[in-house]
């Protein structure tokens, strides 16, 4: 059913095997090593009587369904002959081929199945030129299924790819009511969506259909651009419908089975319904199958002989699939100058078959080994792997055994006489989809400008699209406030922002602190003098380890405060540069963890001096204890320890991560590390703030010791110091709370 409103070509090959079809002519059967079957529609049936036993139709008092279809059997019989005059594809190898007349669907298996049923050890490769229908790309069903033609799904992207192109987004869509339409209409409103285009018209015709009044609603839609996906005979009736209605200054998309009509360019009154734009094959003629032609025309130009000859035939009857009396009649010049849609894919489906066999064969430039015997599973494992060229064209296949397409955008050039068909586009799928018009070649109806066919104006900048009926594409203009997409008044992305006015929604740009900035170099030589600094007092203090200076200052708690300080100094360097997550996580916990511990160290220091001098003589037991189990350690031990089971909750909980912060300036996109759970990070700054307060309170009371003991007054002015910082801090950034930016430290 799927093969049934297109031209069915089928290849299919017997090893060696040879047989004689009674009624067959020379001119359809020729002998060779392997054989290629082709089934070709010659003549057309009115109408099919039921019958219950398998048999031949008999083709009487028929018309000749169209030159056309006689030139496809007569480039298929031009593609194996020129193989077998090769010497490099298959030197010692012969192909022959078999071509039976399709003249019905349903009644014309009979010598089809004969042929095929010569050898039962082969199963059956098949070969397409003409069937288009995207459910053949599925191998599940059609596992032995290879066309050389696209399918549906490439034509219609195809065509919305062109549609996009110019800017069109209010078009309509007609076909037929068949396989082919059916599946291209199908496939059109899928691969639509989220493209920007409406369909404002569609509908499925039949011959017999009103076509005036088809193309009447369109215009009265104000359509301006029309898809025509079907077969030609239904696409003459719509072009004639517009040219007979008045139809004027369309523009016509063609699919590519009628795109390169011979005869619908020479109707009278065609120039005025607009511009047609086709997609066809990119390659329109074969070099060498003219002169091939003129030698094996039989047919005459004296006008009044073939109109005897054909008197004669008509009182003949033809009752065999392989006998066609007309195809005698036509002159060279008929053959050559219909129309080329299909013939390079006919003609690289008998190469694709050649190329398969030199593979199987195992052929070099000599000879074929004649001792494989080649079966047809055998071609289609060879079939997925070929790459090669045709008369410059590339000839590849995917894992659906679809061809790798190359086509063309072919301008149908009515103002000349005669009418001609211009490439003036390409569209290629490898290495990827690229569509390239050239803009200088199109001549459209309204001298120049590409026509408008959208259903709404584009509003003026700062105006948005406010939805208007069922179709996307339909709109009034609206003012639209900043930072807002142009077309709906929704806001733009984070990651975007624009001005009041505005038509598009501009990217941010990405910034953070680099480390070639100057600020970052000067912030972080100081970071690095520092730790220089505080590492060489480590290394002096413990050069003088034993000394009474060294042992006043703390001893061995003068090296924690010290490695503290550096450690912490060290996470500066994590916040330059682009962040990460890992450089999130170091830069936090570092700092807060060790710059806490060198604070629990400052806290027990100004502890210790108020001890000295006021509560030693006051509470003597105590401060034995405190000694005695060296408490000062404790201390630090147990605020460090709590202090570090709150971070590994804080990063736990919520991790810290990257995050970008749209609150700067609306052209910018800061990118910071999130502070996490807020909670958890603020029992952490808890802990670090509350022991700086015990610090500064202890040290405060040792404010009038002896001026030989003046620790507490350093430590004092560090701990305004340090809470002055968190003040100006707080002052200059911004900050959030509960979820939102906390501090940066």
């Amino acid at each position: 059913m799927l093969l049934s409103s297109i031209y069915t070509f089928l290849l299919c090959f017997t090893s060696c095997f040879f047989f004689k079809v009674s009624c067959s002519t020379s001119e359809f059967r020729s002998d060779g090593d392997y054989l290629l079957g082709g089934l070709f529609a010659l003549h057309e049936i009115d109408s099919v009587t039921p019958v219950f036993t398998p048999e031949t139709t008999e083709c009487v008092c028929i018309s000749l369904k169209s030159h056309f279809i006689y030139m496809l059997s007569t480039l298929m019989k031009f593609a194996v002959e020129e193989i077998n005059n090769s010497t490099t594809l298959l030197p010692n190898v012969s192909l022959g081929y078999e071509i039976f007349d399709l003249c019905s669907n349903t009644r014309n298996f009979h010598s089809v199945l004969n042929f095929i049923s010569k050898n039962v050890f082969s199963s059956l490769s098949k070969v397409n030129y003409g069937a288009t229908s995207y459910v053949l790309s599925d191998k599940l069903q059609y596992p032995s299924f290879v066309r050389t033609n696209p399918s549906n799904k490439d034509l219609i992207e195809m065509i919305i790819h062109i549609i996009r192109w110019f800017g069109w987004n209010w078009v309509a869509f007609l076909g037929s009511q068949d396989d082919y339409s059916t599946d291209g209409l199908k496939l059109f409103n899928k691969y639509i969506n989220n493209t920007g285009i409406c369909l404002a018209y569609q509908e499925g015709l039949i011959l017999n259909a009103n076509y005036s009044l088809t193309v009447k609603k369109i215009d009265k839609l104000n359509i301006n651009v029309i898809v025509i996906f079907a077969l030609k005979e239904y696409a003459s009736k719509i072009i004639k419908a517009a040219i007979a209605n008045n139809i004027q200054d369309k523009v016509w998309i063609a699919s590519h089975s009628w795109a390169m009509n011979q005869q619908l360019p020479r109707e009278p009154g065609i120039r005025k319904i607009g511009t047609i734009i086709g997609i066809a094959e990119r390659l329109l003629s074969l070099p060498g199958f003219n002169e091939y032609v003129y030698s094996k025309a039989k047919g005459t130009a004296d006008a009044g002989h073939n109109v005897r000859a054909k008197s004669e035939v008509q009182n003949k009857s033809e009752t065999c699939n392989q006998d066609c009396d007309y195809c005698s009649l036509m002159t060279a010049e008929e053959i050559i100058n219909e129309s080329p849609t299909h013939s390079f894919a006919i003609y690289s489906a008998i190469y694709t078959i050649a190329h398969a066999l030199h593979k199987v064969l195992q052929c070099d430039m000599n000879k074929c080994s004649k001792n494989t015997i080649a079966k047809p599973y055998m071609l289609l494992e060879q079939i997925k792997k070929l790459n090669f060229s045709l008369n410059g064209q590339q000839v590849k296949y995917d894992e659906n055994y679809d061809p790798i397409i190359h086509y063309a955008i072919v301008l149908w050039r009515t103002n000349v006489n005669p009418p001609q068909f211009e490439i003036v586009g390409t569209y290629d799928k490898l290495p990827e989809i690229t569509l390239t018009i050239n803009k200088t070649l199109m001549t459209w109806h309204n001298n120049g400008s590409v026509p408008f066919s959208n259903c709404s104006v584009e509003c003026k900048a700062g105006y948005s699209r406010q939805p208007e009926g069922f179709h996307s594409c339909c709109f009034t203009c609206k003012k639209c406030p900043r930072n807002r997409d142009p077309y709906t008044c929704f806001p733009c992305a984070e990651s975007e922002w624009s001005d009041e006015g505005s038509t598009t929604c501009k990217t941010r740009s990405v910034v953070y602190p680099q480390f070639t900035e100057i600020p970052s170099i000067i912030v972080m030589i100081s970071a690095a003098w520092l730790i220089i600094l505080l590492f060489a007092v480590f290394c002096v203090f413990a050069y003088n380890y034993d000394t009474p200076v060294v042992k006043s200052a703390g001893g061995s708690m003068c090296f924690l405060m010290l490695a503290s300080l550096i450690l912490s100094s060290v996470s500066v360097f994590f916040f330059f540069g682009k962040p990460t997550s890992v450089f999130c996580l170091l830069r936090n916990v570092i700092f807060t963890f060790f710059f806490t511990v060198c604070i629990s160290c400052l806290t027990v220091r100004s502890f210790q001096i108020v001890c000295v001098f006021k509560m030693a003589a006051q509470f003597p037991k105590v401060y034995s204890l405190w000694v005695k189990h060296n408490g000062q350690w404790l201390f630090i031990a147990f605020s460090s320890f709590i202090h570090f089971i709150s971070c590994v909750v804080w990063i736990t909980v919520n991790p810290v991560k990257l995050i970008a912060d749209t609150l700067t300036p609306q052209d910018k996109l800061l990118l910071i590390c999130e502070r996490g759970n807020p909670i958890t990070l603020i029992i952490v700054m808890f802990i670090s703030w509350f022991l700086g307060f015990l610090c500064l309170l202890f040290s405060y009371m040792g404010r009038d010791l002896p001026k030989n003991c003046n620790e507490a007054k350093s430590i004092t002015f560090s701990l305004i110091l340090y809470y002055l910082t968190w003040i100006a801090y707080f002052t200059v950034c911004r900050f959030r709370l509960f979820g939102v930016m906390l501090p940066q430290f």
